[in-house]
């Protein structure tokens, strides 16, 4: 008998690695959804119910914690985290299995032979510390510290705009119209800043909740931004067709 897992990650060569690597260790597992927002999980879970779940912490539409607050899950949860410290710290003290990016074959391996010592009971115990360590405040990044030339500027997350992806470069955008070079992915500052005031709206933009001036329709449902300040010539303030959904219901927090 099969075992059915979806991944819930929005990085696809991430899931796609992860759903090889399944696949390799046991033919008889069945990746039936390859899931990249909180809002496609939720609605997912409230109508199906998988023996496995790969959750990554971190989406482009939130902390994936915040699935547990719409639909009720009795299925383990097998969780996907960047090296963050704090957070696998966490984990070990509260006793929950995680896996950590890049993904290897053997951790991967020894995760899936726990599950049979998995207790629905002890994960809704750890779901709730893990929450309330993933609301904390001092979780999210308050202040970049940038280097640009010689000099070294300090940039509170509140005078942030947006960051953009050019080049393999990320820069951030404050209200101001400064730009400056920062050291961090996109996909790395997702984990950092508050989900609530940022929003990944495509691979080249990560922007603020107030940075949003008018919007309106675009082709295949898309979402055309007016930012504040307005950006680069190089850059589209579109919300891409995958990430619509998980857009408008970030709009309505």
């Amino acid at each position: 008998m099969s075992m059915k897992v979806i991944i819930i990650e929005d990085e696809l060569l991430a899931a796609e690695k992860l759903k090889r690597l399944l696949l390799e260790i046991d033919k008889s597992i069945e990746v039936v959804e390859i899931i990249s927002s909180v809002s496609k999980a939720i609605n997912y879970l409230n109508h199906k119910k998988p023996d496995l779940i790969f959750l990554n912490i971190h989406l482009s539409d939130g902390i994936s914690f915040s699935i547990f607050d719409k639909v009720e899950v009795n299925t383990p949860i097998i969780f996907i985290t960047a090296d963050d410290p704090y957070t696998i710290k966490t984990f070990k003290l509260n006793s929950v299995d995680y896996l950590l990016k890049p993904i290897r074959k053997n951790e991967l391996e020894a995760a899936l032979r726990k599950l049979n010592s998995f207790s629905v009971k002890s994960f809704h115990e750890i779901k709730e510390v893990l929450r309330s360590y993933f609301e904390k405040d001092e979780f999210y990044q308050k202040r970049f510290m940038i280097q640009y030339g010689h000099k070294i500027r300090k940039v509170e997350t509140t005078e942030i705009a947006y960051f953009y992806a050019l080049d393999k470069n990320v820069f951030l955008v404050t209200f101001h119209n400064k730009v400056y070079p920062v050291d961090y992915t996109l996909e790395k500052l997702i984990e950092l800043l508050n989900p609530t005031e940022y929003f990944r709206i495509n691979r080249k933009l990560l922007i603020s909740f107030k940075s949003i001036g008018n919007m309106t329709p675009y082709s295949r449902s898309r979402i055309k931004i007016e930012l504040i300040p307005t950006e680069p010539n190089d850059i589209d303030a579109l919300v891409s067709v995958d990430r619509v959904l998980a857009f408008r219901d970030w709009l309505n927090q």
